[in-house]
């Protein structure tokens, strides 16, 4: 199906994660605004498959990529796989990430090492080596965390620590492609909705821990995927066209 008409039409965009939570949100909406969306996943063929039909059935473009990522030649690996749907990239979110919870004592080396493979030496590399795939007046978004500038959990201080060093990335970088017209962001959630939250945000059992995540945010709220979704789709347009190695605090006011 053709991609819709909108602020992003002839574009194409690679959003990693992009099968589920805020890199479902991300890809559907980038597809509403008419990009066309390459939707990675490392595991859940079926929930890249359900995301990928969600943006066909609003009458977007879209196809799925499955590489595991934190792994050797991840990164070659994902743009071969892009490489044989698309000619080129507009956008690249790097989304992609996952955490762990356990108090500083009992941190795990290997642990800490999947951490950094995931979640800032994957979005290095896969940057690293997209960059030649990437056009002029593109756009580079890194989703972040609150976490990694202001709020303190040492309880996910692993976590924290590579999204800090994402952010570095990002600042870093904003000099490296300014001269193309490459724009170089990283987004900041807080708690957001998603399936992986969902053990301790729904349900009546966890209607205290939920009041208690909204009364984090200055908007008395958790925050959606499209609340992340749309702060990315606005850096991805030509209206974030000005805005380059920023941190963009997307908590809802939870760090204010």
């Amino acid at each position: 199906m053709g991609a819709l008409a909108g602020k992003l039409a002839g574009k194409t965009a690679l959003v990693t994660g992009g099968s589920r939570g805020i890199g479902r949100g991300i890809a559907e909406r980038l597809g509403r605004d008419g990009a066309r969306v390459a939707v990675h996943y490392g595991s859940n063929e079926a929930a890249a498959k359900e995301t990928v039909a969600a943006i066909e059935a609003a009458g977007g473009s879209a196809f799925e990529i499955g590489v595991e990522l934190g792994v050797p030649g991840d990164a070659q690996a994902l743009w071969e796989a892009f490489d044989a749907h698309a000619d080129g990239v507009d956008i690249l979110v790097n989304n992609a990430g996952i955490g762990t919870s356990r108090p500083f004592a009992d941190a795990d080396e290997a642990e800490y090492d999947r951490l950094f493979a995931v979640n800032a030496k994957a979005p290095f590399f896969i940057t690293q080596l997209g960059e030649r795939r990437l056009r002029d007046s593109g756009r580079i978004i890194n989703i972040s965390s609150g976490l990694s500038q202001a709020a303190v959990m040492p309880e996910i201080m692993t976590y924290a620590m590579t999204k800090g060093a994402l952010d570095v990335f990002t600042r870093n970088l904003s000099k490296v492609l300014g001269s193309r017209g490459i724009t170089v962001n990283s987004v900041a959630p807080g708690i957001v909705d998603t399936d992986v939250n969902a053990a301790w945000l729904r349900g009546d059992e966890n209607k205290e821990a939920r009041a208690g995540a909204a009364a984090l945010s200055a908007l008395g709220r958790v925050g959606t995927p499209a609340d992340i979704a749309d702060a990315v789709a606005f850096l991805a347009s030509d209206d974030g066209r000005w805005i380059t190695g920023q941190w963009i605090d997307a908590t809802g006011g939870s760090l204010a």
